[in-house]
């Protein structure tokens, strides 16, 4: 059977300080009113019956959650008890449904991603079912023509063509330094695209890999799936899952399993619009934009002499106002503002460091 599994876990920490701890990004209304999680669950209607979406994402956050998503079933919910990153979120995927039906194909997507036109999304998500219905032993991902020599990317090296809609993935390289982006990216869409974290595999599939590339993380992670559905098996999982290995499917897995033989890694290209939301500068492609190129998601501003500046605000009554200043991203929020350069907008993690470290959680 055919399932879809929407990651909403990470702490969202490049959107601070609108994302935070206990309300990350996924969770909090971004665009037009609405959260990720619910635009990501929009996205997904009509693909698959209800009951077989589900949502990953940390327990602590399963009330906000079912109050986004109220068709949600307690099944349908698989909470972490902490975030281990993308090789226990995923491989938790994997090893839960597989447990739970042997033959489970699975697809996973992101709460991060704003993806258009969305039926030619679905179409491109049903292909990726097909195939690895027809080669259950693939793990298929999918990629998006490169814009720009990106970093903060994986690239997956296309090799020969496996049918007319997919090529066998040559190698997967994950965030490589800038020279190495800048050669994928002038290399072509026909070489190197980017990786979406898009993944679509039978569980089964994916265990296998899992257990040759992280052995002891595929033992527990099993050991986690065993009690996951058991009665009582809540205080197993919360002993076992914090003790994975925190790192992402592309480092533990993928990137080794692109050079061995025994695995088939397949990549399906996405020729649409689509914008991973995880910086300032990224939401700000998803709004109003001034004659001046200021990006505007704040209902009261005033800008004097300004210029490609981000300004946003969850509050219809805040008046943001800048005199004289360019190329800047200005964020209130209830408890914090932060401004700094627009192109020093990635090293928000740094600032969020010291935050926590002076002030604790009261703003993390």
């Amino acid at each position: 059977m055919r399932y879809a599994v929407i990651l909403a876990g990470g702490s969202g920490t490049r959107l601070w300080p609108m994302s935070r701890h206990d309300r990350p990004k996924q969770l909090i209304p971004l665009i037009e009113g609405r959260s990720l999680l619910e635009i990501a669950r929009r996205r997904l209607e009509g693909l698959l019956p209800d009951e077989q979406l589900l949502v990953c994402a940390g327990r602590a956050h399963a009330a906000e959650i079912f109050r986004l998503l109220p068709e949600l079933g307690k099944k349908q919910f698989l909470g972490e008890p902490c975030g281990r990153d993308t090789l226990g979120a995923i491989g938790l995927c994997a090893a839960v449904l597989a447990r739970r039906d042997p033959e489970a194909i699975v697809a996973i997507f992101t709460a991060d991603h704003v993806i258009e036109p969305i039926d030619r999304f679905q179409q491109i998500v049903v292909s990726g079912y097909e195939l690895v219905e027809r080669r259950p032993e693939a793990l298929v991902t999918f990629g998006i023509a490169p814009t720009h020599p990106a970093t903060g990317y994986g690239y997956l090296e296309l090799g020969e063509p496996l049918d007319e809609t997919s090529w066998r993935l040559k190698r997967f390289r994950e965030k490589p330094e800038r020279p190495a982006a800048e050669e994928y990216c002038l290399a072509g869409p026909q070489r190197f695209l980017w990786n979406s974290g898009m993944l679509v595999y039978k569980a089964s599939t994916l265990i296998d890999a899992i257990r040759r590339h992280a052995p002891e993380d595929c033992r527990r992670l099993l050991r986690v799936a065993e009690a996951w559905d058991a009665p009582g098996g809540q205080k197993a999982v919360d002993e076992i899952f914090p003790t994975l290995t925190k790192t992402s499917i592309e480092f533990a897995v993928l990137e080794s399993a692109s050079v061995d033989p025994a695995i088939t890694l397949a990549a399906i290209p996405m020729p649409l619009r689509w914008l991973d939301v995880g910086s300032w500068t990224s939401l700000a492609e998803t709004c109003r934009r001034d004659e001046r190129g200021n990006t505007l998601d704040a209902e009261k501003t005033a800008f004097v002499d300004t210029r490609n500046t981000i300004a946003v605000s969850d509050d219809p009554n805040h008046l943001i106002a800048a005199l004289g200043c360019d190329d800047l991203v200005i964020v209130h929020a209830p408890d914090a503002t932060f401004v700094c350069r627009r192109d020093r907008v990635d090293d928000i993690k740094r600032l969020h460091r010291q935050v926590v470290e002076r002030w604790g959680e009261r703003f993390a």
